[in-house]
């Protein structure tokens, strides 16, 4: 009877393991294709392969529609803009002025926000690893992006950023209570529909770029909206369902150290050690977070969220 729950741990450890890779090759992925697509036409791009991809996963899964009620379909309206469209749009546009490694930074911003918020909204409680381990981990990404932004740093492309921290953090406190009752398939994929509705006023920008952009550049986009989109929130959603967002969050502390060194190799970009010892610290500040918590301190009980 032990190895189920073993096996579930297992496959819950390897979805945070394909979601924390796809979406650190998406910062070297969008950064590659800039030259080619504008914010808008990538994120229409990405989001309408991605809905084609998780449309054709539902229909195969038959019978697994839940209907949302009123209050989710709000929740889900928010979360599609936020994430999925708005998201989308400021990330693109941050690395058309920002390196894949200083962008996946400031996105990263994010965690220690969702862990902190998610103690209060969520009842998941502050454990004292849990803050100490998200402490170090961004003090480690904060050395990686001194270490890999060269020169001035671009105004405009830091607050885009930014703005891309906030909306994530604002989705992944939405997704949460979505997901105690619809299945992680339908959430992403309503709310990659609805993300895909808000970027349509830029279908004839992604046309006339596709048309002229090298082969190379739109199979940039393709894998965009499988691999970091469909697959990665899938694998996402389905470990946000088996362990608190708190904790979850803090494992994309690693996309950063992914994305830098993998832009190096891919886009030229060669890391200095200041770089290295950052992604050791943030490595060091996940691992943290994976501290038990004392048996002698009593834990309180997540109280349900109510879905009205």
């Amino acid at each position: 009877m032990a190895a189920a729950p073993l096996r579930e741990r297992l496959i819950v450890i390897a979805a945070v393991v394909v979601a924390v890779l796809a979406w650190a090759s998406a910062f070297v992925v969008i950064r590659a294709v800039a030259p080619a697509f504008d914010p808008g036409a990538l994120t229409l791009g990405r989001l309408a392969v991605a809905v084609l991809v998780l449309g054709a996963v539902q229909l195969l899964r038959r019978g697994a529609w839940v209907r949302p009620t009123g209050r989710e379909w709000l929740l889900l309206a928010v979360f599609g803009i936020a994430w999925f469209l708005v998201y989308n749009l400021a990330l693109n546009a941050a690395e058309h002025e920002l390196d894949p490694g200083t962008a996946a930074l400031l996105v990263n911003v994010a965690p220690l926000l969702v862990a902190l918020i998610a103690g209060t909204l969520l009842g998941e409680g502050f454990q004292r690893w849990l803050i100490v381990g998200a402490l170090v981990a961004f003090g480690g990404i904060a050395l990686i992006g001194v270490a890999t932004a060269s020169g001035a740093l671009s105004i405009v492309g830091v607050l885009l950023a930014l703005v891309a921290a906030v909306t994530y953090a604002i989705a992944v406190l939405i997704q949460k209570p979505l997901l105690n009752r619809l299945p992680g398939l339908q959430v992403t994929l309503i709310g990659v529909a609805i993300g895909t509705v808000g970027s349509l006023p830029w279908s004839g920008s992604l046309v006339a770029q596709v048309a002229v952009a090298p082969a190379a550049d739109t199979l940039g986009v393709v894998y965009l909206g499988v691999v970091p989109t469909a697959i990665a929130f899938l694998a996402w959603a389905y470990a946000l369902q088996r362990m608190p967002a708190g904790r979850l969050i803090i494992t994309t502390y690693l996309v950063p150290v992914i994305a830098t060194v993998a832009a190096w190799p891919l886009l030229g970009e060669v890391p200095p050690p200041l770089a290295l010892v950052g992604g050791l610290i943030c490595l060091v500040g996940v691992a943290l977070t994976r501290m038990p918590a004392r048996a002698a301190t009593p834990r309180r009980s997540r109280p349900p969220v109510p879905s009205r």
